[in-house]
């Protein structure tokens, strides 16, 4: 005797409730789509691309008030043919955004798409030479709204901070402890026995206080900028702060981030201005909102400075 198939295939055209049907209760809505659509993204870091994990969210507004809803497969679809092919540039992004309104002609007007992901660099240590990896948490957002688009970029930087006012104060102790143990000594003969004394554990009597600290920078680019250029903004950010953390690292580059440490301390609004100021420097840079957050190690709160450029139309100072 003969099985029947656990499956027949339907003698009729598949049934669309979606496009077969009026909504019950109309009316338009400002974005329906997909989020966090897991597929690996291309990225260019100044040499040959390469794929990481991501997550892409991808948006269309629903502008017919009486339509049931949008054709979601064909927003992932979409983002899987260019998204799985091309790097993640302006001219990839732009095109699937086209391809999102294109796709739903008639139905929207407006499209809009995030990409998440972490960005894997290799970086060198201060001074020994060796190498390691980091991960920078990247976000990506792109609009198209009429004839205009939008595309901004977010990378968060993982840095340390000493406070300036903790520096202070330990430097008031150690100069106690200086004169409790050489008071008023003959200066030639007390040259060796403080060489001496400051490299023993007693002298360093107290240290200021430092925590790993996040500033997060949201860009938005020039016309002109075609890249999405996402290590030279990791650069930029890192090389304001002077003190990014470091992957692989001997006594000698410990050191060199104590010293680095030493001779930058600061504040989160010292963090946040010297940010602004390598960004305003920066001609492709249109548009840019800073937030340095210190994780304190005094306190049980963070301490956090924002900052905006102030452009019409620009980012406004949310604190997140």
């Amino acid at each position: 005797m003969t099985q029947s198939p656990p499956f027949a295939p339907p003698s009729a055209a598949l049934a669309d409730v979606v496009s077969d049907s009026r909504s019950l209760h109309a009316g338009a809505l400002h974005w329906v789509g997909m989020h966090a659509i897991e597929l690996p993204l291309r990225i260019d870091a100044g040499g040959e691309p390469f794929r990481v994990p991501g997550k892409v969210s991808a948006y269309v507004d629903l502008a017919d008030a009486g339509a049931r809803g949008i054709h979601m497969s064909r927003l992932y679809r979409a983002c899987d043919d260019i998204l799985g092919s091309e790097a993640v540039s302006h001219a990839s992004l732009e095109r699937l955004l086209d391809a999102f309104l294109q796709s739903h002609a008639g139905l929207s007007t407006r499209a809009r798409l995030r990409l998440q992901f972490e960005l894997p660099l290799r970086r060198p240590s201060l001074l020994s030479g060796l190498h390691g990896w980091r991960q920078y948490p990247v976000r990506i957002d792109a609009q198209r709204d009429g004839d205009a688009t939008r595309i901004e970029a977010e990378v968060q930087v993982l840095y340390s901070s000493t406070c300036p006012g903790s520096a202070a104060l330990a430097r008031q102790l150690v100069q106690q402890r200086h004169a409790r143990d050489f008071g008023m000594r003959d200066e030639a003969a007390a040259n060796a026995e403080i060489a001496a004394w400051l490299g023993a554990q007693d002298a360093l009597c107290a240290t200021p206080h430092a925590q790993r600290s996040l500033a997060t920078v949201r860009v938005r680019w020039t016309p002109e900028a075609r890249a999405v250029p996402l290590v030279a903004l990791v650069d930029t950010v890192e090389a304001a702060l002077m003190t990014p953390v470091q992957a692989a690292v001997k006594r000698i580059d410990e050191q060199e981030f104590a010293r680095l440490n030493g001779e930058n301390p600061m504040y989160c609004e010292d963090a946040a201005r010297r940010i602004r100021a390598a960004l305003e420097a920066e001609t492709s840079v249109a548009d840019y909102w800073i937030r340095a957050a210190h994780l304190e190690s005094l306190h049980p709160h963070d301490a956090v400075a924002v900052a905006v450029r102030g452009v019409a139309g620009g980012f406004v100072a949310d604190i997140e």
